[in-house]
């Protein structure tokens, strides 16, 4: 899929593929995540069991036990239900770029995807998590952490490191949890066993979602019908990369880096601007309205639910090369340059919208430079920032409280008036 930009365009976003050669597909850049990682159990090297009070610990070795659970992993892959190719999925461009880039670069903040129902959002985000590559986390550890990424380890593993222990390491795919409606604060941020706490002087902590998600994605479909607070502390541990839980005057903390993607239908509400604000990219999604295309999507997927494993097979070269373009894309992030002078532009467009605080500017920068990464350039030039720019401010600007998001028009309006 190539890249196009319409010098008229209100976004410029990644052309559909070819209806007419359903054989030669063209596709479109990826990318890779890493996010971070932490605090565990004592589950490397060996398995550590806490003995009654005034009896030693049993130390057991757990060599067997990885060989056992890499192969309960690798069929359990085998029999897991086959997830739709991301290579695979028709239009929708807009979204699926936002989420590029997020994986490009985590720290642009996540994606809100607003759109009608069936239009494809949570299967697209299973299908991007589907394509991304293995990552190497510590054995046992309930955060995933990464064995060579000290800031990123929970307090055990790092003291585990520092006492010289051997670390067990497994491969293992990037997470994707799915926040349920009607979770409590305790079961996103994890709960700590009072009792324990007192009885036996041991900080007792059980992880919530947040650990579970660390280094990897968060998705919340219909974020717009979430307790306000909940969405506060998602968004908190998402820009901190750590989650913190107090009860009694205990306080345990953990990494809980991940990708926060949002979804949900404008019909039901909108998030408050304040949290809206917090968001680094907003994507919109509308119903395919061209009969044509409507078409090539109903028989792309009857063919995946004739025939799942051909179906996939048939994609298998797309996905190798998204998989080798995003890999370039986090490789390359570091070196991409953006000119003073583009930098001025971009903040003078914000400034003339009235967006509020700075992070329209800092995203705006983020998401041009994560874009000439995935095009394959070192630096970045005004079609980039004509292509995201929309994304990143349009849930920023200030409007009626009975309008719905601007749809980008007066963003791209004001970029070709500052940028000509």
């Amino acid at each position: 899929m190539a890249f196009a930009l319409g010098g008229s365009s209100s976004t410029a976003i990644l052309a559909s593929r070819s209806l007419s050669s359903p054989s030669p597909r063209q596709f479109l850049p990826l990318l890779s995540l890493t996010p971070a990682h932490g605090n565990g159990k004592k589950s490397f090297g060996s398995i550590r069991i806490q003995g009654k009070k005034g009896r030693p610990q049993v130390k057991c070795n757990v060599a067997t036990e990885i060989n056992t659970v890499e192969q309960a992993v690798n069929i359990s892959k085998e029999s897991q239900r086959p997830v739709y190719p991301f290579a695979a999925i028709v239009g929708q461009d807009e979204m699926k770029l936002c989420l590029l880039l997020n994986v490009i670069d985590p720290k642009i903040g996540g994606v809100m995807i607003m759109g009608d129902r069936g239009t494809g959002k949570s299967t697209t985000v299973r299908s991007l998590v589907d394509l991304l590559p293995e990552i190497r986390v510590v054995f046992g550890d309930p955060y995933n952490s990464d064995p060579e990424d000290p800031e990123s380890m929970g307090i055990e593993v790092r003291e585990s490191l520092g006492k010289g222990e051997q670390l067990s390491v497994v491969m293992t795919k990037i997470n994707m949890v799915d926040l349920p409606l009607g979770a409590t604060e305790d079961r996103v941020c994890g709960t700590i066993d009072i009792e324990k706490a007192l009885t036996e002087g041991v900080k007792a902590f059980e992880p919530g979602l947040l650990a579970k998600a660390n280094r990897g994605i968060l998705y919340v479909d219909e974020v717009n019908l979430l307790d306000d607070h909940l969405v506060d502390v998602l968004l908190d541990s998402a820009a901190s990369g750590w989650n913190t839980v107090e009860r009694e005057g205990i306080s345990i903390s953990h990494p809980a880096r991940f990708i926060l993607i949002g979804s949900g239908n404008p019909e039901e509400g909108e998030l408050r601007p304040q949290l809206l604000d917090r968001f680094g990219m907003h994507a919109q999604v509308g119903t395919v309205r061209d009969a044509e295309l409507r078409v090539k999507i109903v028989e792309e997927r009857a063919r995946f639910d004739q025939n799942p494993k051909e179906f996939r097979e048939s994609y298998k070269a797309e996905q190798e090369k998204l998989q080798q373009q995003i890999s370039s894309a986090r490789c390359s992030l570091s070196s991409v340059q953006i000119d003073q002078d583009l930098k001025v532009k971009i903040s003078r467009v914000c400034a003339e919208l009235n967006v509020d605080g700075l992070r329209g500017d800092i995203v705006t920068n983020r998401a041009a430079k994560a874009l000439a990464a995935l095009k394959g350039r070192d630096k970045v030039a005004a079609e980039d920032i004509a292509t995201v720019i929309p994304n990143c401010l349009r849930h920023r600007l200030r409007k009626d409280p009975l309008e719905s998001i601007d749809s980008g028009l007066l963003v791209i309006e004001k970029f070709y008036e500052v940028f000509s």
